[in-house]
């Protein structure tokens, strides 16, 4: 069996489903066009041999039967849905063959181009099968390049029955995008002593820590008086929400910070002169760095709420933990991890995540969940693109796993 044809192809076919989630929406799943390609995961599945099921929040599960007795029961895990960040409707990827390490047009017309002067990293996949854009959508690779990978793994498997495992777990889950995706998992259904997230990047990355997490939304009551007569009381909440804004850290905005450094970041705005609303994202390895900048917040607003005499409601909530402190009490999946990467050659990265994924909610549920690589880069935009030998490397990974 060819891995990368197989697991190219299954991108190609899954990205092409729109998928994305939505933020605003209250249902679960947040969107019901995440089922499609839900339903086209259960029908794969089935036609491998397997039971498989989606239930009525459209979370996807199946199980490989083990063939041999001793071996842990382990989870795969991605999720289906894409970032509403960019558009994920009519995706038409194409396939950049042998890439010659310049730059790469994405559009015919050319307004956008992938560029290794942009994007360092491509200098590394010259002679590379790059999977890109069309500059209109964003790929998808994050995180359908997980399921085809899980997908290719679990054929392959079935195919080769002299490699021994025990049982294999299988979950793809909606609205892990807009920080949901744990929601609704069934982990004591699921069954498994842990699992992976193949939901990473580029090839050997292996992350057991993550941000802490909250969101901040910001409501500021202004005060709307006609120009020609608004000295000493109209209260512009725009121009208020712009000095509430400057009174955060600068050195503590994303574009500043890196490896394990958090931030507060002014994510959206919108409103007029009577009220304004802003969401923030605050996010720090470090869980006492990660409460002081949530008062550094709070402060903020009681600090622009009395000098303007004015309304600020402030709704703060934590969304996702760094899931270190639950993988240490468990480190087999990721010394498994090491030990398959390393059996193939591959150099184990082993950073922290600026971000979150479902393995970190599902870690404070009881399911130890360390994310794995997929061969997907620029996640969330028209500049996405996946590398087909690296998503051949991730299945040869999540094979060896199981069967060590």
């Amino acid at each position: 069996m060819d891995l990368q044809s197989k697991v190219v192809d299954r991108l190609l076919r899954y990205a092409r489903i729109f998928t994305t989630s939505d933020e605003a929406s209250e249902t679960v799943p947040s969107t019901n066009r995440q089922f499609d390609l839900a339903n086209i995961l259960v029908d794969e599945l089935k036609k491998m041999g397997l039971e498989a099921r989606v239930d009525d929040n459209c979370y996807v599960y199946s199980k490989l039967e083990a063939n041999t007795e001793g071996l842990p029961k382990i989870g795969l895990i991605a999720h289906m849905d894409t970032a509403p960040d960019m558009s994920g409707e009519n995706v038409n990827p194409r396939i950049v063959e042998n890439y010659d390490g310049g730059d790469i047009k994405l559009d015919e017309a050319g307004k956008y181009i992938l560029s290794p002067v942009d994007f360092p990293e491509l200098k590394n996949k010259k002679g590379k099968t790059l999977i890109v854009t069309d500059g209109s959508t964003l790929l998808g690779s994050d995180d359908k390049s997980g399921i085809a990978e899980i997908m290719t793994a679990i054929e392959y498997l079935i195919a080769n029955p002299e490699i021994k495992h025990g049982d294999i777990l299988i979950g793809f889950t909606p609205d892990e995008e807009i920080g949901r995706g744990a929601d609704m998992f069934d982990v004591e259904g699921f069954g498994a002593d842990f699992a992976y997230t193949i939901d990473g990047g580029g090839v050997g990355e292996l992350e057991y820590e993550n941000f802490n997490a909250a969101g901040a939304k910001v409501v500021i009551h202004g005060r709307n008086v006609h120009p020609g007569g608004a000295k000493n009381k109209m209260k512009n909440a725009i121009s208020i929400g712009f000095e509430l804004n400057s009174l955060l850290p600068v050195e503590q905005k994303p574009e500043y910070t890196e490896a394990r450094e958090g931030f507060i970041h002014l994510n959206d705005i919108s409103g007029n002169v009577d009220e304004v609303e802003m969401s923030f994202i605050i996010r720090d390895h470090d869980k006492k760095l990660f409460e002081a900048k949530k008062e550094i917040m709070r402060k903020a607003c009681e600090f622009i709420e009395y000098k303007h005499d004015i309304k600020i409601d402030l709704d703060m909530k934590d969304s996702y933990y760094n899931m270190r402190e639950k993988v240490e009490e468990d480190m087999r999946p990721v010394e498994l991890a090491i030990k398959a990467m390393e059996g193939l050659g591959i150099t184990p990265i082993i950073s922290p995540i600026r971000g979150g994924t479902d393995g970190a909610r599902l870690s404070y549920m009881g399911l130890v969940c360390p994310n794995i690589f997929t061969g997907g880069y620029n996640f969330h935009g028209r500049f996405e693109y996946a590398v087909a030998e690296e998503m051949a490397k991730a299945v040869e990974v999540i094979i060896k796993i199981v069967s060590e």
